[in-house]
């Protein structure tokens, strides 16, 4: 009898649970290109960073009404820079020099820095089978996303590397440290952390924005329906799923969710943009959700 078998039915329905409830975040995060493009002032994307990380994070702090506490105001400083302040500027950076498919292809290794980070920051050893998964589907979404004419820009290169870079530290530091305890001794909610966090990133991206885009002439109804969304929908609510996500689960179960990204982004492109799939797409596809699923089974069972 497998692990997976072994182990009790409420377990094994948390696990599921906590597991679909993290993916959701990764998934609204594929819908960004498609809510950018066809609703977002063209060519302010410092604009849109800013307006994704801080609106979120004062509103989930006017809600929360919790300030960090001791040594978690510069946990939450390095955290809130890592997955928003210096992140977001990086992924648009890169998104302006690089095809889509060369960013998501990139973008796909994180799996693989969260398990090299794991060994050396958690101690824990990745299993070949994670790894193999990991390596798959990078594949996966090379096969689903690039393009014959794919042109490799070496900045935006290093760009998405480094931004890859950081949010997997991001994941593999928030794993060690944990949750803070709220004053009545109990785990903080992750809604409160991401609002600590997004506030961080905004605030240090604000002034960046306004001295290189400065503020556009005018904002139209759609745009603001953009904002709202990708600032509620894909910042608030995902990244506290996220977070939550990164308590409860593996790191490398967490960071194999980042698969769901380019895929969802290509379905989105799918229903929405009316753009095709070749038949090499369609294997990569599959690759790639195989080896999401893989993943996730190997890392439920251990």
């Amino acid at each position: 009898m497998t692990a997976a078998l072994a182990l009790p039915q409420a377990e094994r329905t948390r696990y599921t649970t906590d597991l679909a409830l993290a993916a959701l975040a990764p998934a609204s995060w594929g819908t960004t290109y498609v809510v950018t493009t066809t609703l977002l002032p063209a060519d302010r994307p410092l604009l849109a960073a800013t307006l994704r990380a801080l609106p979120a994070g004062l509103i989930l702090l006017a809600v929360t009404r919790r300030l960090p506490r001791g040594e978690w105001w510069w946990k939450s400083i390095v955290l809130g820079m890592l997955n928003f302040g210096a992140f977001f500027p990086l992924i648009f950076f890169a998104a302006y020099r690089l095809p889509g498919g060369v960013a998501a292809t990139i973008g796909s290794v994180q799996p693989l820095v969260v398990a090299l980070l794991s060994l050396g920051v958690l101690r824990v050893r990745p299993a070949r089978a994670v790894l193999y998964a990991a390596l798959a589907g990078t594949g996966g979404v090379a096969l689903l996303t690039l393009s014959s004419d794919a042109r490799l820009d070496p900045l935006g290169i290093g760009a998405m590397l480094t931004a890859t870079s950081l949010m997997a530290t991001a994941i593999v530091l928030a794993k060690k440290w944990g949750r803070p305890e709220s004053p009545d001794g109990r785990p903080e909610s992750p809604l409160v952390m991401t609002g600590w966090q997004l506030t961080v990133g905004g605030v240090a991206l604000a002034p960046f924005t306004l001295a290189v885009e400065g503020v556009p002439a005018t904002i139209t109804g759609e745009n603001v329906l953009g904002f709202a969304y990708l600032g509620l929908v894909g910042t608030a609510i995902a990244y506290a799923l996220w977070f939550r996500g990164i308590d409860r689960l593996p790191a490398t179960s967490v960071s194999l969710l980042g698969l769901t990204n380019p895929m969802i982004a290509t379905m989105a492109g799918l229903l929405i943009l009316g753009q095709t799939l070749t038949p090499w797409q369609i294997v990569g596809f599959t690759i790639a959700l195989g080896a999401l699923v893989a993943g996730q089974t190997f890392n439920r069972t251990r």
